[in-house]
């Protein structure tokens, strides 16, 4: 059976039939449309069929469509997808023992390449890995055997700082990216054009990755090896300290990982390739996902009682008193979201620029919007928009002017109604899927996808019902925004 990422056509020239097909997590973005003259459409973009289909959907991974039945067929179909409960014990040298195949598997290549380290326990135990079987690979011999890292974040981020002393310790040659909040927000439209997602916590996510793609692409490096997946497979979210039982906490992480295509393999591949840069996520191996999710959940379950934090089964695989893969706080670092990790006032940030807001006649708002050049730059969104905000977006009704910002965005590059049900939506708590909310009911009041958002848990959580005080000076910084009398004419102070 087809391992690996993949989307792929087949043509059989013999009778000029084809199949498509798309790797088993949809690691590799996919899309099927059809087109009023009965033409079948595929692309790895939206924008390759926007123009010309009448209807388009995401291709749904681990399936391959076939030209002669004309309709899908499911070619992956592991145990854990029937979110039956599994009973394996854990065994700490087997799963070790996989992801380490998994890594290995991912150093065949013949390009420069490096590790994307962001000095959490996913990419940091990625980086471990890579390095210490790097020097005996092909790779090795061509590029060299040192390893190269890259980390992304704002000034004084605790991501910059964790990346820092993980590459130290591992001898990598580390790369550390700076970006300001004013250096994301320039870059939102183009992160969504390239991401072709109005979902909040995916594109908080994707742009500073985006930002530094650009920069490693612009080294000459054209693979890098990722953390992506941890969190879905382990229950790795801090919302899952709240899962009630053994049996929600697997069912949730079947669901999370179902859904992997539409939010973090979107996010890693399409902010990375936008620069011609691959992205390869050994988390995602199908061998591997087989090994950890037949283990027993309960050994996955959180229980602060006994010191068992988020993922410490992964954790515990890889304590090695001998020859340790890490620093011990940092194989127990706490979870963080990469959209949080590369600095708290990066959403912050967002936030606010959501809120600034310049006041446009209503009669002009219309034309100010779909006719001038780059209308967005200048519009923000107001509690009016808010009000109406089910009537102007009746799917998938965003409830947060941030939310409705991005929304105005991908609508502008992505009119069609297909393009909008491509997104998923929901209520969501740090990156909970909607039933998980049900957990706790103090959550319907606090909804953010944000890690911070899991209250009684993130160190650094939100006050409840409270906006974060950083807002407040990040809006002080920005450059205002004031009254306009006519569209198109913007005056700064």
């Amino acid at each position: 059976m087809l391992d690996g990422m993949f989307s792929f056509v087949l043509l059989d020239t013999r009778d000029n039939t084809y199949i498509a097909a798309r790797d088993a997590i949809g690691i590799t973005p996919l899309y099927i449309g059809w087109g009023l003259d009965g033409s079948v459409w595929i692309s790895s973009e939206l924008k390759g069929l926007n123009d010309d289909c009448e209807h388009f959907q995401a291709f749904p991974p681990g399936h391959l469509y076939s030209s002669k039945t004309a309709g899908f067929r499911r070619w992956y179909n592991p145990p854990w997808f029937s979110e039956a409960i599994p009973s394996t014990p854990y065994d700490p040298l087997v799963l070790r023992g996989a992801f380490e195949n998994a890594v290995i598997k991912r150093l065949m290549t013949d390009v420069p390449f490096g590790v994307l380290l962001s000095g959490g326990l996913d990419s940091s135990l990625v980086a471990s890995i890579t390095a210490r079987h790097l020097s005996g690979t092909k790779a090795a011999k061509q590029w060299g055997a040192q390893l190269h890292s890259f980390c992304v974040g704002l000034e004084g981020s605790p991501d910059l700082k964790a990346a820092r002393e993980v590459a130290d310790y591992l001898g990598t040659v580390h790369h550390e990216f700076h970006f300001t909040v004013q250096d994301g927000i320039d870059a939102i439209e183009d992160v969504i054009y390239h991401i072709e997602t109005y979902d909040v916590t995916t594109i908080r996510a994707s742009t500073p990755m985006f930002l530094m793609s650009r920069k490693i692409k612009s080294l000459g490096v054209k693979m890098v090896i990722s953390g992506e997946g941890s969190d879905e497979i382990f229950g790795g979210y801090l919302y899952f300290h709240k899962a009630p039982n053994k049996e929600e906490f697997h069912r949730e992480t079947c669901r999370k990982i179902k859904a992997l295509h539409q939010y973090d393999c979107l996010r890693a591949n399409k902010s990375t390739s936008a620069w011609g840069l691959e992205t390869r996520v050994p988390f995602l191996d199908k061998e591997f996902i087989n090994v950890a999710m037949s283990i027993d959940p309960e050994a996955k379950m959180i229980n602060m009682e006994q010191k068992r934090i988020e993922k410490w089964i992964l954790r515990r695989a890889f304590e090695d008193e001998e020859h340790p893969y890490l620093p011990k706080h940092i194989l127990y670092r706490q979870k963080e979201q990469f959209s949080d990790g590369v600095g708290y006032s990066w959403i912050d940030g967002l936030k606010a620029h959501a809120k600034l807001h310049v006041n446009i006649p209503d009669p002009l708002v219309l034309g100010f919007l779909f006719n001038n050049t780059n209308p967005l730059r200048y519009l923000q969104v107001t509690d009016k928009m808010m009000l109406n905000a089910e009537h102007i977006f009746p799917h998938n009704t965003p409830v947060t002017k941030e939310a409705y910002y991005y929304r105005m965005i991908f609508e502008r590059f992505f009119p069609q109604n297909p393009a909008k049900l491509t997104v998923p939506g929901g209520a969501s708590i740090a990156c909970s899927t909607e039933k998980a909310i049900e957990w706790d009911a103090s959550w319907s009041k606090n909804l953010d996808p944000s890690g911070r958002a899991a209250l009684g848990v993130h160190n650094d959580a939100y006050k409840q019902n409270a906006v974060p005080v950083a807002s407040a000076n990040i809006m002080d910084k920005m450059p205002r925004m004031m009254d306009i009398a006519t569209p198109g004419v913007v005056i700064q102070s």
